[in-house]
């Protein structure tokens, strides 16, 4: 089975790519998830092997910063079952958990950030979920070409 190709968004005031870098083994699980489309991306689409652009969004400028891969598929997001925790679900159940997460981990950072602006210029990108109107989802699939297309604008082909 082909690999996919995901684009997950983190503000970087919360995660950063560079908080990823200092992570152990530089990988992370993908935790607060709380849209039900995205969770869906991650509950039933989201393989090992799958490649993810890390983008920085609510930053200046919002702009795809890295690589990622995926390295553990869905599992119960631990934090929706903690009280105190900011994403705690009430209506979440261990035995029936609403929300999920994976493991990332780094592949590369960019050596050049692919600005939102720049991808937004680019006419092979026109169709990319990411620019497209009151697309808000935190976890988006990519296309192929559109990740290869990214990958050399973030000059890494």
């Amino acid at each position: 089975m082909q690999n996919k190709f995901w684009l997950i968004k983190s503000e970087p005031s919360e995660f950063s790519i560079e908080d990823l870098e200092k992570s152990e083994n530089q990988t992370t699980h993908w935790d607060g998830v709380r849209n039900y489309q995205a969770r869906n991306f991650i509950r039933d689409e989201i393989k090992i092997g799958d490649k993810v652009l890390f983008y920085h969004s609510n930053a200046e400028p919002n702009a795809v910063v890295g690589i990622c891969e995926v390295v553990k598929e869905a599992y119960p997001d631990h934090t929706q079952f903690d009280p105190k925790h900011e994403h705690f679900d009430p209506k979440s159940a261990k035995k029936n958990p609403n929300w999920f997460m994976v493991d990332i981990k780094l592949d590369k950072k960019f050596k050049k950030q692919v600005a939102l602006e720049d991808i937004k210029a680019n006419p092979k990108l026109a169709k990319m979920r990411l620019v497209q109107r009151g697309n808000r989802l935190s976890i988006m699939p990519v296309t192929t070409d559109e990740y290869e297309e990214v990958l050399k604008m973030g000059s890494l082909t």
